[in-house]
């Protein structure tokens, strides 16, 4: 005989749909979801693909609206011909129904793969289904086999990033916005800086003053993940050390990275400076980076492929015999990622990627030489910069100075 506490859990739904309130302002309008999905089925019907399982947070961000937090927990969002639906844990109850512009379907744990029986209602057995293989562990391979079984998986990631690079003029907008938002950030680091102040301290008042402007200008988005990085001395060797208690001293090479996230989408500001004086052989490194980085904006045009412009930089940072230090590529694509989701790797400033630069994609320039403890001008030099692809060029859309002109910040 069942006890009552059986019972009620034989009575509890492994899956179910619930409006709670009222529908969030999105970042973008529904006809820019409406498009995106367009674009969707257009690929999913050349391929003959009937539905599509989004799993990562940077796609079913784009497609639905809605960015998830995972917590070890899956997600998802499913795409038909006629249908999307997001796929949440019930621990969020009807916040990504709130924050999607589509629908909704939360799961439960009272057992086990709830979320794939969510799943399969969604996607009839024995079809083509595409799915992300970058993003899918091994596990979740052999779930799609025994739950929804289908007929051939095809992998859509590569085609969906290149759907991912040309940006809408929203979402440019969107994106010139958080520009603006991290020079706001800069100014606020700039101030911050004294000798014997902790770098903690110089990034968190960056990170404070960038809530605070996207709070004021973009009131109906969600406030999380913006954050800094500011490194001083040996600290600035890497592009993504952490933030430490280190104190700033006389002299010191400084890496200012502020990146204000808005709806998941980031932007970012990187600047060189140094607290009240820079020495000669510094000067000479920060003088040829800054060189880099203005021949790299200089080449941005449609009509370029990413690998040309790579070329183009080595030339230069070989003339002054300073390749061996480069660190990594010069620049990347922008829109929805952050440091721990979305990669657009197609549109990298690399000499491995061949992408032909087209109006609508938005690229960084970040040339970021390293030069190692013990020689001369040791330290990491990096500047950064967002740019617009536009019809004839290029439109720069980040505001705060670089070079020594500027960033050679007096501590008293």
């Amino acid at each position: 005989m069942q006890s009552s506490a059986q019972s009620a859990q034989h009575s509890r739904p492994d899956f179910f749909s619930f409006a709670n309130g009222e529908r969030a302002k999105l970042p973008f309008s529904q006809e820019e979801y409406n498009n995106r999905l367009a674009k969707l089925r257009k690929l999913m019907q050349a391929e003959e693909i009937e539905a599509v399982l989004l799993t990562s947070m940077h796609n079913v961000a784009y497609y639905s609206g809605f960015l998830y937090c995972a917590f070890g927990r899956p997600y998802g969002c499913v795409v038909t011909a006629d249908g999307c639906t997001t796929v949440s844990a019930n621990i969020d109850f009807s916040q990504p129904w709130r924050r999607s512009h589509c629908d909704n379907v939360i799961y439960t744990d009272w057992q086990k793969d709830n979320y794939w029986r969510a799943v399969s209602e969604l996607i009839k057995a024995n079809g083509t289904l595409g799915i992300e293989a970058d993003h899918l562990t091994l596990a979740s391979n052999e779930q799609i086999k025994s739950y929804l079984q289908p007929a051939r998986i095809q992998d859509v990631s590569a085609a969906i990033m290149q759907q991912r690079m040309i940006k809408s003029a929203e979402e440019i907008r969107l994106i010139t916005s958080g520009a603006g938002i991290a020079d706001i950030g800069g100014e606020a680091i700039r101030h911050a800086i004294r000798r014997g102040t902790r770098e903690i301290d110089v990034a968190m008042a960056g990170r404070d003053a960038m809530e605070l402007a996207i709070s004021e200008q973009h009131p109906d988005s969600e406030l999380r993940d913006s954050w800094v990085w500011f490194q001083s001395g040996i600290n600035t060797d890497g592009a993504h050390n952490p933030v430490t208690t280190k104190k700033l001293e006389g002299g010191d090479i400084l890496s200012l990275n502020t990146f204000p996230m808005i709806s998941g989408y980031y932007t970012a500001l990187e600047r060189t400076l140094f607290v009240d004086d820079v020495d000669k052989d510094s000067l000479k490194i920060w003088e040829a980076n800054v060189a880099a980085h203005e021949l790299g904006i200089s080449l941005i045009r449609p009509g370029i492929r990413c690998n040309e412009v790579c070329s183009e930089i080595n030339s230069l940072f070989l003339d002054r015999n300073l390749l061996d230090y480069r660190t990594f590529g010069y620049g990347h694509s922008f829109g929805v990622l952050s440091h721990y989701y979305g990669r657009e790797a197609g549109l990298e400033i690399r000499e491995d990627i061949d992408t032909v630069l087209e109006p609508g994609m938005v690229v960084s320039i970040e040339p970021m030489l390293t030069i190692p403890e013990g020689k001369p001008g040791a330290g990491g030099y990096r500047e950064h910069d967002i740019l617009v692809v536009t019809e004839d060029g290029c439109k720069n859309i980040t505001g705060f100075p670089y070079g020594p002109d500027h960033n050679v910040v007096s501590s008293t």
